[in-house]
């Protein structure tokens, strides 16, 4: 037997059945993204709780929080297009262009990292004073951010590393990487923060710390779990020079997805801007309820990204029959993950609201916030779906149009009308939350219509 052939006929993506190397590669991501969920709150967790401080150091961690989610949306995305390429290139048994893909996103890697260390050397205080005038919240802001921008390679390819073990079927080695790296920084947190077992006490500056180096440890990791695993793929420094036609495959499917993160840090800071008319309390709700919804919203993400490379793996192989089973299972369980969690935060929505010792109208407005914005999540699911088999099927406008749609062309107009509503006529604030199930069932709208289109152009085309 042809080796080529050999390669693509024992990678589970395109010989087992697709539901059941969709569970077996989408549990492991969705426990990986629910961890990334877990990142963004453990450092918030435990500044907030510093003696004196603990307010203004959570307000400093606010200030820097969207560059920091600037900086995993253009590495996720970076890496969602080399998972995809990766994926593709493996189905159709080209070896080459695969090491190619898996070397050129290590030159990637590089050049973001150079970006992010110019930011954190010359930008972050300008950046930082832009948002704030109290000199101790500046102070602390830039020095969290000033870290975490210079030592950015350990976020930045761990997320490389990360998708091409999910792109050749290793998702399991990847959400091992990231555990190691989430333990680390729990452990360490406390320990540099509050200063135990004779560490300094370093604030703010601690946690910075323990940060990025639980990012380092899993980029260590996933890079190792790859070199000893991926026999696949192939590491030769000329793969790592730049070519033009490989990265423009990368960010023609990439681009949507880093726009799409992107765009989840703009809508959070227009809504907040929009939400203040109806009262602090109303932002101060939602900016809650956001972080309990990430846990659902990631777990739905983490299925997309192995719906993603299995879609992909079999439309190169041409295998039309698995790439509609990869459709219609990855649809089916990103509902019922949807589905669990709108049950589960409408059952636990009181005693959520209590563990952050809520009180008075912000408690009633969170309450409100869980139980009526969580009735979009499975709209929101079959959206979230979409996204990735329109990636899979070299469709990344098509995505980045639903990405627009549901974090920007719906939502901002729609919340802004409600809240409008509910100043001008007196109405409680929760009639807002309204605004987020609307813009999940429009977007949904627009991608059933684009998903029409795209069937018929790349599957339609396959022969059977």
């Amino acid at each position: 037997m042809n080796k080529e052939i050999s390669i693509t006929a024992k990678n589970k993506m395109g010989t087992q059945p697709v539901g059941k190397v969709m569970l077996s590669m989408g549990i492991p991501m969705i426990l990986s993204m629910m961890l990334q969920a877990v990142y963004n709150i453990v450092d918030s967790a435990f500044v907030a709780n510093m003696p004196g401080t603990g307010e203004a150091a959570l307000n400093a961690l606010t200030l820097a929080f969207p560059v920091q989610m600037l900086m995993v949306a253009i590495s996720i995305g970076t890496g969602v297009g080399v998972n995809a390429l990766l994926s593709k290139s493996l189905g159709q048994n080209d070896t080459e262009r695969a090491s190619r893909t898996a070397g050129n996103a290590i030159f990637l890697g590089a050049v973001i990292c150079i970006i992010f260390v110019l930011f954190g050397i010359f930008g972050v205080n300008a950046y930082i004073s832009s948002q704030s005038e109290n000199s101790q919240i500046i102070t602390m802001a830039s020095e969290y951010l000033e870290i975490c921008c210079i030592w950015s390679f350990g976020i930045v390819y761990f997320a490389v590393f990360e998708k091409i073990l999910q792109a050749s079927g290793k998702s399991l080695y990847s959400t091992i990487a990231q555990i190691i790296g989430a333990l680390i920084n729990v452990i360490l947190d406390p320990i540099l923060i509050y200063g135990l077992i004779g560490f300094p006490q370093m604030g703010v500056k601690g946690a910075a710390i323990a940060t990025v180096i639980g990012q380092i440890a899993s980029f260590i990791a996933a890079a190792a779990f790859h070199f000893i695993t991926g026999h696949e793929i192939k590491f030769r420094i000329k793969y790592i020079l730049p070519s033009k036609r490989i990265i423009c495959g990368i960010y023609s499917i990439g681009l949507p997805a880093i726009i799409a993160q992107a765009l989840m840090s703009l809508m959070t800071y227009l809504l907040n801007i929009i939400l203040i008319d109806a009262g602090e309390n109303a932002v101060t709700a939602y900016g809650l309820y956001y972080k309990i919804q990430q846990f659902i919203l990631f777990a739905a993400f983490g299925l997309r990204d192995a719906v993603t490379p299995i879609v992909s793996f079999n439309h190169g192989m041409g295998s039309k029959k698995r790439v509609l089973d990869g459709i219609k299972y990855g649809m089916f369980y990103t509902l019922a993950i949807m589905l669990f969690g709108f049950i589960l935060l409408e059952v636990t929505a009181v005693p959520l609201t209590s563990l952050f010792d809520l009180t008075g109208e912000t408690a009633e407005l969170c309450i409100s916030a869980i139980r009526i914005i969580s009735t979009s999540f499975v709209f929101a699911g079959a959206n979230i779906a979409f996204q990735g088999i329109f990636q899979a099927l070299d469709s990344g406008i098509e995505s980045l149009i639903i990405s627009v749609c549901r974090q920007f062309l719906f939502i901002i107009p729609t919340a802004w009308l409600f809240c409008r509503l509910a100043v001008s006529y007196s109405l409680d604030a929760s009639v807002i939350w309204i605004a987020f199930p609307a813009a999940e069932i429009l977007s949904l709208f627009v991608a059933v219509l684009l998903m029409k289109r795209v069937s018929k152009n790349r599957i339609g085309v396959m022969s059977e």
